[in-house]
This record gives C-alpha cells, structure tokens and sequence, in this order.
C-alpha cells in the first residue's frame, strides 16, 4: 500500500515500514504522530484521488529522532567594493517511520 501526504507543507509518497526524513516537527522522539492529509491512496492496483484529501484516511507514524541536515554556505559579494559576507546554515528535521496506512 502506497500514499502521497502532506507532512509539515510538503507532499511525501510513503509507504509502510519506510523512514524519512521531513521539515521538524513539534512531537518529541518516540512519540507516535497521524497525519490526515492523505491525498492519494493505492492499494494493489485501485487507486482512490482525493479530492482534495481522502475522506477517512490516514497515515500513522513515530518520531524517531530530531537531527540536522548538512550545513549550507551562503556567500555574497558586491564586486570592487569590498563587501564580502558568509553565512551558515543547518536545517533541522525529524526522522519518522510510517508504522500504518488506513483507508
């Protein structure tokens, strides 16, 4: 069984047992979050498209843990003026695995 879900704004396709990675979220590792924007449902060849969302559907998961993403450099530069600046970035996520999807 596959799903395409919104998770924190953005669209996943998931499936069960997988584990991914998404924008963090506000439960604490360990904890077990339901996700009720499920846009798309596939199930052994019958396909159910929300419109906009699946009624009755939903994607259960845990928060496995809270990590951060690679560090991003942001450099600029105005050209014979002397301005240079460098920024760093870490973006934070949550890693969750899909336990269930129910239809």
């Amino acid at each position: 069984m596959v799903a395409i879900v919104t998770i924190a704004g953005q669209q996943f396709k998931v499936a069960q047992g997988q584990e991914l990675f998404v924008h963090q979220l506000e439960a604490e590792p360990g904890t077990s979050v339901k996700f009720d924007q499920v846009l798309l449902i596939e199930n052994n060849g019958s396909v159910r498209v929300g419109t906009p969302v699946v009624s009755g559907a939903s994607v259960s998961a845990t928060v496995l843990e809270r990590v951060k993403g690679d560090k991003v450099i942001v450099f600029k530069k105005k050209r014979r003026k002397g301005y240079e600046k460098k920024n760093g970035h870490r973006q934070c996520f949550s890693k969750i695995k899909i336990d269930s999807i129910s239809a």
